[in-house]
């Protein structure tokens, strides 16, 4: 048996070896090139974004949210204003346990139901790592209480925040508006307008009326600090700073106080007044019944607070000055008594002998006057001292649908006023045109025939009708009305007066005018529709009264508001501007459900005129209602007055 041994070639061996050593060493040479040239493109090419990185790791910009201007009346009387609070915040990703943390937090201080719904709602609306406030306006001994036993509240803050405030709470809401926190789609507005970066840090934002619309002024420019932190995210050093520039102060047109008397003097009714100066288109009141207290929304309003808004039937929320829309009803007809007159279709001496109603050639119905029994002779001037619908009914046909739009619309009827707030809507001015695109119907002239006394399809808005009446007193001048008089810039304190925009000049007849001006004038005098609300003025008023139907009333039916349900009751309305011989202001009231315009709306616009023109103040509702005198051997007043 033999044996055979297999010899190592040793040679062989230490080629193998040599060989992965080589390649052993290139890849080493490799490996470190890379990671060399991987080093030199990091420190070298990207070193700048890198930097910034780093630094921002190690350097926090804190945004510093400016004070927000304030909003005064004419007078200096502050409506919004600015305060610190502490409050108590919760940043969810922070806290291991946030039901835990909340539960635990009541113990210490009280966290109401509604504190609880707000955080709930804010929290669905934020990210996890925003704080989110639990409980405001802590007073001092809660804050001290908190801050003594903050370290059992990881994620848990004491912050002071700026809260925006409203001190007289429901006045002049719809005007003055109201800030809420910023959503979504706020967010999405602020950044197509490229203000996104000025908002760092501000939780809130105008939401409506002059806090919406002066959004800009209001807010100011937002400030920050570069801060130095550490590995824990804890503030070491400040490293520099940019001071934040307060928003600018706005200075209203309207008296406060001659807000608060208008929102007094409807007494609980719903409805809306405006009051203009005619030769400046200041808005001195604007008041939308009823209100609501601007409060409720500054940190976001609770559930149930915004439910009972919401769902009230007397609608608190809708701004009924430029959004509440009625048939203008009689205060329509000093517009339409001017197109006669323009047209020559009702040149003095002309008249009619008014028999009650009015009918259309070859027609059996009848088109019914207020007064069962008729005015008697009627001109111009009586036609609307008294309101006689027979006479308009008979001037509207004449004049025909277009040529009636035609001239009203110069007045602003069927557009807007373009006040500087927003929300405002247009009203309607109907044409054959309108019906035929809205109901594919033609038009008929029993339409136009109401037309003429401001029903049918006829819509305006309290400021619309406010501002045809100052039109009216300025002799056919319009001027743009505004709620803001000047801004005051809040580094130099200068006062920027907004200019006077004139909307549209009408060259009338100057006889035309003193017609239909007299005409108003005597509404308020004995004989007129209004008598009680000129009686023992002071001053001259002129005014015009109107009623504008609800619901429609058959040919053989009698107006009975006993039998009406209360809502379904006609809306009353009152023009007016005083003094009539130097107009220093101009009036529109509606009523809701009102009745009567003479004596339901009448009174509140004189409480209005009387403490403007000679500065009157109703002591309380009962001595404040007007004087119904009596004057001996004055003409004969109307009756149970419809207008």
């Amino acid at each position: 048996m033999g044996y055979s041994t297999e010899l190592k070639n040793h040679q062989n061996e230490q080629h193998k070896f040599r060989v992965r050593l080589v390649f052993l060493v290139l890849a080493v040479i490799a490996a470190f090139s890379a990671l060399a040239g991987r080093f030199y493109f990091l420190q070298i090419f990207r070193y700048d974004y890198y930097q910034t990185l780093a630094e921002n790791n190690r350097i926090s910009i804190v945004p510093i949210t400016p004070n927000r201007g304030l909003i005064s009346d004419r007078n200096g009387i502050i409506l919004a204003h600015n305060f610190f609070v502490y409050t108590l915040e919760i940043t969810p990703s922070k806290t291991d346990d946030l039901q835990d943390t909340i539960d635990e937090l009541g113990r210490l201080v009280e966290i109401s139901p509604t504190d609880l719904k707000r955080f709930k709602k804010l929290r669905s609306q934020s990210h996890t790592f925003e704080s989110i406030p639990i409980r405001t306006h802590l007073n001092e001994y809660e804050a001290a209480k908190f801050a003594v036993n903050r370290f059992r509240f990881p994620g848990v803050e004491l912050k002071s925040r700026l809260f925006r405030h409203y001190p007289y709470g429901t006045l002049g809401t719809h005007a003055i508006g109201y800030i809420s926190r910023i959503n979504e789609n706020d967010l999405k507005q602020l950044k197509e307008n490229s203000q996104l970066s000025n908002y760092k840090g501000t939780e809130h934002i105008g939401k409506a009326g002059v806090e919406q619309a002066y959004e800009e002024q209001l807010h100011g420019i937002t400030g920050f600090q570069q801060v130095e932190i550490d590995a824990d995210g804890r503030a070491v050093r400040v490293l520099s700073s940019a001071s934040p520039t307060s928003g600018n102060n706005i200075v209203l047109s309207m008296d406060a106080k001659l807000q608060e008397i208008a929102e007094h003097e409807f007494a609980g009714r719903r409805g809306a007044l405006v009051a203009i100066q005619p030769k400046t288109g200041e808005v001195l009141a604007m008041a939308s019944m009823p209100s609501f207290d601007a409060n409720l929304f500054v940190d976001g309003i609770d559930y149930d607070n915004w439910n009972l808004l919401n769902n009230s039937l007397d609608k608190p929320l809708i701004n009924r000055s430029l959004k509440g829309i009625y048939p203008p009803g009689s205060t329509f007809k000093p517009f339409v008594a001017l197109a006669g007159l323009e047209s020559g279709k009702r040149q003095p001496p002309f008249a009619i002998s008014d028999p009650g109603y009015f009918m259309l050639p070859n027609s059996r119905h009848r088109y019914r006057d207020w007064k069962p029994s008729g005015h008697g002779a009627v001109d111009m001037r009586k036609a609307i001292t008294v309101s006689c619908d027979t006479f308009f009914y008979g001037l509207a046909m004449e004049l025909g649908i277009d040529r009636l739009t035609d001239f009203v619309r110069h007045f602003g009827f069927g557009e807007k006023t373009n006040i500087d707030i927003q929300g405002e809507l247009s009203g309607l001015l109907p044409t054959p045109g309108w019906k035929k695109r809205r109901f594919k119907q033609p038009w008929y002239m029993g339409e136009t025939v109401i037309v003429g006394i401001g029903q049918g399809y006829t819509l305006v808005t309290p400021m619309q009708l406010a501002r045809a009446t100052a039109m009216l007193a300025n002799s056919g001048k319009s001027i743009r009305p505004h709620l803001v008089n000047a801004i005051v810039n809040s580094k130099t304190n200068q006062v920027s007066l907004l200019p006077h925009e004139i909307a549209d000049q009408l060259n009338l007849s100057a006889n035309n005018l003193e017609i239909v001006k007299l005409g108003m004038m005597d509404v308020t005098q004995p004989g007129g529709t209004a008598a009680a609300i000129g009686a023992n003025a002071g001053y001259l008023i002129a005014a015009k009264t109107g009623t504008a139907q609800v619901v429609g009333i058959k040919q053989n039916e009698k107006y009975n508001e006993k039998l009406i349900n209360e809502r379904h009751r006609d809306h009353a309305w009152f023009i007016s501007y005083a003094p009539a011989d130097d107009p220093k202001i101009a009036v529109a009231v509606i009523v809701e459900n009102g009745s009567h315009g003479g004596s339901t709306a009448g009174p509140i616009a004189r409480k209005v005129m009387d403490y403007y023109l000679l500065g009157k103040v109703p002591v309380d509702p009962a001595a404040a209602a007007v004087p119904e005198v009596t004057i001996p051997n004055a003409p004969e007043v109307e009756e149970e007055p419809h207008d």
